[in-house]
């Protein structure tokens, strides 16, 4: 029997409702080793000093035992999270609402509960998408709330899950500004680092291309996502106050990748991650 034909949808819905308590603390190590995966200054902080904007998607990780990992990496099923069937995992994108710069020192506390979990049909299959929320709060208030939707779908049949990065261009706006970055492993496994994911997609190459049939290893979802932000804030000079993101297709390694931005009809800037052959990977949107 097949994970999509045991899907029991009012069982998983079960875990709505359900919240998780953690906390941690901003270091100044931290803060540098971030910087410096986004391609910033790293400069000094000290205890005070401002965080990288996206820092939060750092914090209070979820931490296993390694007798709980399930084989993609990720602790096993069950738990906080549904115990969803379907094996691969991925963080879809969500929307983040930022009231309050987290600095360095800070002592963190992170609420999480789960909102929503729905069934969708897509062309690769059955989807389970579980929507979280998450609430970071300081000694000053909250600081970070954010949206989140994972998805989870099955394994493709073999040799079906062969996206390439030559594969044709969507139809994308024209930017008025854009950056070139290189998509490396030392960049994926500095970002899994900082943000103790061991998702295996990210660093395991015969795992993602035989097992879960991917060209190669796959770019964060979160971590485009952070650069995105970066380069937003580096085009209008200030912190905005909601940034949205949604992934639209994988990006791998191994080639050179854009930042991509243009101002919105809101004042705001519309923004997307682009691949080698001009794809879309990544589509976001800061406003102030």
């Amino acid at each position: 029997m097949t994970a999509v034909a045991t899907l029991d949808l009012d069982h998983l819905r079960k875990w709505i409702g359900k919240t998780h308590e953690s906390t941690d603390t901003i270091t100044a190590q931290m803060v540098r080793g971030l910087r410096a995966t986004f391609f910033l200054d790293i400069g000094n902080p000290v205890k005070g000093d401002a965080a990288p904007l996206a820092i939060h998607w750092c914090l209070a990780p979820q931490v296993a035992p390694m007798s709980e990992i399930g084989p993609d990496g990720h602790p096993a099923r069950g738990g906080f999270l549904p115990p969803v069937p379907l094996p691969r995992r991925m963080w879809a994108g969500g929307k983040t609402d930022f009231r309050d710069p987290l600095r360095v020192g800070d002592e963190v506390s992170k609420v999480s509960k789960i909102v929503d979990v729905q069934l969708k049909t897509g062309s690769t299959g059955t989807l389970c998408f579980v929507t979280l929320d998450h609430s970071f709060s300081t000694a000053r208030g909250e600081a970070v709330f954010e949206r989140q939707d994972v998805v989870y779908r099955d394994n493709p049949p073999p040799g079906g899950n062969k996206t390439s990065t030559s594969a044709a261009a969507t139809s994308a706006p024209q930017p008025q500004h854009q950056k070139k970055l290189k998509a490396d492993p030392v960049l994926l496994f500095r970002y899994s680092a900082l943000t103790f994911n061991g998702h295996r997609i990210h660093y395991d190459r015969p795992y993602v291309t035989e097992v879960e049939g991917y060209p190669g290893l796959i770019v964060h979802g979160p971590l485009q996502a952070s650069l995105l932000l970066e380069y937003a804030i580096a085009l209008r000079g200030k912190l905005p106050k909601t940034f949205m993101h949604r992934g639209v297709s994988p990006l791998f390694d191994g080639a050179e990748f854009t930042l991509n931005a243009k101002d919105s009809s809101d004042g705001g800037l519309e923004l997307w991650t682009e691949n080698s052959a001009g794809a879309p990977t990544m589509k976001a949107g800061a406003r102030w």
